[in-house]
């Protein structure tokens, strides 16, 4: 079985933080989002794995290279317009050369296994399986309709949904699923849509399998969507204390500090909490719960919680001051010179600088 990563997409809901580079590899808890579904797809034994690039190309190649050295040979697809998921998975086509394939969207974290679907699918004679889970909007997504058990209908971003259910973005396919989107046309959004092709087989007598997915899902496509993924994930977080931390300071719960990175005198981390390498924290800071602060970020004084700080940015406080839900940027500078009390809500795309 072959591996299909898409990751083309402009990330527009994102802005200003994707102005300067893809949403794919914007990091959550010390890797970059992308990399969770590559390493989900290695896990469960699929090594050839195909990425569907566009926006920003050339720094999702570089930053992954050929695979080696995560164990696997990836290969680099070209869409040179962004029509759809459909029109990416048949970009694909020549490299999919016949095999079943595993389609997983690069935007997407999963916080199960796919070792199970995986091997379901290569034991089984489906043309698809689709996998799906129960959403609080499903108007958001593509959603499914069931009948004696089975799914009869796919609706993309129905107004009015057939059900709680939503398709993840993790897909398995036959070669079938080509002839599919050969018959499509673009939809209302202008797309040729994956749901669409799925409807095309099950309309045309194919065997279309669902499965319901064990553990979280989530479609970063929203800075809140960001936050709530680098939630699911710190759940799961390992406490290792890897750097320096002085002794007139507090670590609470489970908090990840990374090589060569300081905790100066006064400060408190309650986790979970994820601190990468060569960073400096305080003195005098408070760190809260659900924050991940990337490599190379000097935080002094206040308090910063539930927030994403991405490498390289330099954050200054005085006074009590609440930085709460918030993404900074890279290389972006945050300070604040006076003693006010109050907090903030804050998404800054990279090299922003803000002065209070």
């Amino acid at each position: 079985m072959k591996g299909l990563i898409l990751a083309a997409g402009e990330g527009r809901r994102l802005r200003p933080l994707t102005n300067t580079g893809p949403k794919h590899l914007i990091p959550i808890a010390g890797k970059p989002m992308m990399q969770y579904g590559l390493e989900h797809l290695i896990n469960a034994g699929v090594r050839d794995i195909g990425i569907v690039v566009g926006y920003m190309k050339e720094k999702i190649m570089n930053y992954f290279g050929d695979g080696s050295n995560f164990g696997a040979r990836f290969s680099y697809i070209y869409q040179d317009r962004p029509l759809g998921l459909a029109h990416a998975v048949n970009v694909a086509r020549e490299y999919i050369d016949g095999e079943p394939f595993a389609v997983y969207l690069g935007d997407n974290i999963f916080g199960g296994n796919l070792v199970k679907y995986v091997k379901e699918f290569e034991q089984s004679d489906y043309d698809a399986l689709i996998t799906l889970t129960k959403v609080k909007d499903p108007s958001r997504f593509g959603v499914a309709e069931f009948k004696n058990g089975k799914v009869v209908r796919l609706v993309e971003k129905p107004k009015m949904p057939p059900s709680e259910y939503a398709l993840v973005g993790i897909y398995f396919f036959r070669e079938s699923i080509f002839e599919a989107i050969k018959h499509l046309k673009p939809s209302w959004r202008g797309e040729y849509e994956i749901t669409d092709a799925i409807q095309w087989l099950i309309d045309h007598g194919y065997n279309v399998h669902y499965e319901i997915i064990e553990g979280w899902w989530k479609d970063t496509g929203k800075p809140e969507d960001l936050l709530e993924a680098l939630y699911f994930v710190l759940d799961n977080l390992k406490g290792d204390i890897r750097g320096y931390v002085a002794e007139t300071s507090k670590i609470i719960g489970r908090v990840f500090i990374g090589e060569g990175s300081k905790v100066m005198d006064n400060v408190t981390i309650k986790g979970p909490v994820y601190i990468g390498k060569n960073s400096v924290i305080g003195p005098n800071t408070y760190i809260g719960s659900y924050t991940s602060i990337e490599d190379n970020v000097k935080i002094e004084g206040g308090e910063i919680s539930s927030s994403i700080i991405l490498s390289n940015c330099q954050i200054s406080i005085k006074g009590m001051y609440r930085i709460i839900d918030s993404i900074i940027g890279q290389n972006s500078k945050l300070i604040k010179k006076n003693n006010d009390r109050f907090g903030t809500v804050l998404v800054l795309g990279e090299s922003s600088q803000v002065v209070f």
